[in-house]
């Protein structure tokens, strides 16, 4: 398994060396930022004793671009005030979904220091990963919520190759599927319990709970591009 961290527009360079450093700590390399404010991300690079992997760490412009080669996405949260629709992973009892996918990319989201990561966000993920803390205290500082995740991570032998599996899809492939058959339900004359919005819900829903394979990916598309070109 390979793990991608990413921080969504992170504010504080002293946060972000933290973060990098943790990962370094635990055998972790592939550290990913999304807009972070310019001078932060200047200083956080530039700092004296700066750490391989923070002068490697790339930048990107959204979500989407920064986890396009990732197998599953995870969303960071306290939970605080939301009901996601995803199924919830708790840190200290992730060992069994960990095991379960070692042969996938997993990118994990952390959101900046001041809002988290926002309710946009976390609908673009697969799971949400909660770290459970005392409800009179429950979010946790950025570079603590990315080492406790180290830690947890580095107790599985990650890099272990597992033989007859099947490849799994990225989520960029996963989501040309799913524009796709959005694509579809737009020139069927669906009744209106079906509209638009309820079927961009069901269709996140689908992304989410099902972890596709690139076989599954190639079996929607070819299906559904079959279908637009009849009634075309």
């Amino acid at each position: 398994m390979q793990i991608s961290f990413i921080l969504v527009k992170p504010r504080n360079p002293q946060n972000i060396g933290a973060a990098a450093r943790a990962m370094g700590n635990f055998g972790f390399e592939d550290l990913r930022l999304i807009n972070p404010w310019a001078p932060t991300w200047q200083e956080a690079k530039s700092a004296v004793g700066a750490s391989p992997i923070l002068k490697k760490a790339k930048v990107f412009d959204s979500i989407e671009e920064a986890a396009k080669d990732a197998n599953i996405l995870i969303a960071t949260t306290a939970l605080k005030n939301r009901k996601p629709f995803q199924q919830i992973l708790t840190l200290n009892k992730i060992d069994s979904f960990l095991k379960e996918n070692k042969d996938k990319k997993i990118a994990i989201l952390f959101g900046s220091e001041k809002t988290g990561l926002s309710a946009e966000d976390i609908d673009k993920a697969d799971y949400i990963l909660n770290i459970p803390t005392s409800a009179k205290v429950p979010s946790i500082n950025l570079a603590q919520a990315v080492i406790l995740c180290c830690w947890e991570f580095s107790k599985y032998n990650l890099k272990t190759p597992r033989t007859n599996i099947k490849k799994s899809a990225t989520i960029k492939e996963k989501e040309i599927a799913l524009n796709n058959l959005s694509l579809l339900l737009d020139k069927l004359d669906l009744p209106p319990i079906l509209n638009k919005r309820i079927c961009t819900q069901k269709i996140q829903k689908i992304s989410a709970a099902k972890n596709f394979t690139k076989e599954d990916i190639f079996f929607i598309n070819s299906i559904v591009q079959k279908i637009i070109k009849k009634l075309d």
